[in-house]
């Protein structure tokens, strides 16, 4: 927690370091439930009554500290003259627990989707080379693959990568509908079925200098079967079948593509990447259906709200922005962060809420019924390896990553009928 920047972390070295008398008593803290939170202990068992510094003047001065990575030099800032504040006093989601046990990892500055939960008890993540489930309900930790040695397929499929890859470094994840979609720096592709013994597939979709995945989105088709969508580094965007895993799609674009997500109709998807502007394009062909224009860096984060109208972009801006198909001349919302660029974006499955993280430190929930004019702010230490609402929307996870405070957060949301009073609230 030593005011490092995105880019900073990228090429550190993540061993831990060696243990010292200061260094053992911090990592001593045990978990924190929701009773210890509402008795006044610090959420991350942080133990300030015995450090040199107070939580206030330490967020103080991570605010002032923290470099926000920008491949356009300055857009954070003039970004900020179009955001309007936001009052930050919603409480959506309530701390439930900090699970110590659970250590989210990441290896690429800029990526952080590698936390999902399939149910509002299970939840799936990277740690280390591994990718591990946890689940709430029994305390349990279980590898489900590990990439530090030996992965191969153990089914037979047109394309599948028989020797399979050894120590793959994952940049991507996605878990859905019971499948489970992993990307790697060197355009590495690996697909298992979570009911099944294995790994049921393994591709490598690039082998040149942009290989990387960057992102894996898992959906229904217009067919009906399920299929995912990876964004890539060699600026492709590949849409495949899951039960063949036959290629279905390969569209390219100008620039290589950080994030791509589909419409709830499926007939539109959001590509964004190393270029200010977005693209909506036809699902069907790739055409260009409408640019999107209004951010001034490179965006990593998109996500479609149910109502099919709306989605939202995350960018190296610090913003974060809501469209309308509808109207697409100009931004509906614009969503300022508090350091730094928005890396991930997750709708509630209701459309109520929208919650957003930044590298470090903070995630926001917007309370979507009110326009997006009020919202909750989880305020913490650490990096952000990605974060997931459940199916649903029960439970939020938030991956924290530090030498000293790793851990896995669990919010819960607060009654519907709490919500819907503060909104007649705000209407009356």
């Amino acid at each position: 927690m030593d005011g490092m920047s995105d880019e900073d972390f990228y090429d550190m070295d993540r061993n831990d370091p060696e243990p010292d008398d200061d260094y053992y008593l911090l990592s001593r803290v045990n978990d924190t439930s929701s009773a210890d939170a509402r008795e006044g202990k610090d959420i991350q068992g942080i133990p300030w009554d015995i450090l040199n510094i107070t939580r206030e003047k330490y967020r103080q001065t991570r605010l002032e500290q923290y470099k926000n990575y920008e491949n356009v030099p300055l857009s954070g800032k003039l970004a900020e003259k179009e955001c309007k504040q936001i009052e930050k006093d919603g409480n959506y989601y309530e701390f439930w627990r900090n699970t110590r046990m659970v250590k989210p990892t990441f290896l690429h500055f800029q990526l952080r989707n590698l936390v999902w939960a399939t149910s509002k008890h299970d939840v799936y993540l990277m740690s280390n080379f591994s990718v591990v489930h946890w689940s709430s309900l029994s305390s349990n930790l279980s590898d489900v693959i590990d990439f530090s040695g030996h992965v191969a397929p153990s089914e037979k499929h047109p394309g599948n990568l028989l020797q399979g890859f050894t120590r793959t470094q994952i940049s991507t994840l996605a878990v859905k509908e019971n499948l489970l979609v992993a990307g790697g720096f060197q355009g590495e592709l690996i697909c298992k079925h979570l009911d099944c013994r294995g790994v049921s597939f393994c591709t490598r979709i690039a082998s040149n200098d942009n290989a990387i995945i960057n992102a894996i989105e898992i959906y229904h088709g217009l067919s009906g079967g399920i299929h995912f969508m990876a964004s890539n580094n060699d600026c492709g965007m590949r849409e495949f079948d899951t039960e063949t895993f036959h290629l279905l799609n390969h569209f390219r674009f100008p620039w290589p593509v950080n994030h791509t997500s589909i419409s709830p109709d499926r007939k539109l998807v959001t590509v964004v990447g190393d270029h200010c502007d977005g693209l909506l394009i036809d699902s069907r062909d790739g055409k260009v259906v409408s640019t999107v224009v209004g951010h001034l860096d490179y965006s990593f984060a998109s996500a479609w709200h149910p109502n099919g109208f709306n989605f939202a972009t995350g960018n190296q801006d610090k913003t974060c922005r809501v469209w309308d198909v509808r109207n697409l001349s100009s931004s509906v919302s614009v969503l300022k962060s508090n350091m730094g660029a928005i890396r991930s974006i997750r709708y509630s499955s209701d459309g109520r809420f929208m919650a957003i993280a930044e590298p470090a430190d903070f995630v926001h929930i917007y309370n979507t019924d009110l326009n997006y004019e009020k919202r909750q702010e989880i305020d913490f230490f650490g990096e952000i390896s990605g974060i997931s609402l459940s199916p649903d929307d029960e439970s939020l996870y938030i991956g924290i990553w530090d030498r000293t405070y790793a851990s896995l957060f669990q919010y819960r949301r607060r009654s519907r009928g709490w919500v819907q009073n503060e909104v007649q609230a705000e209407c009356s």
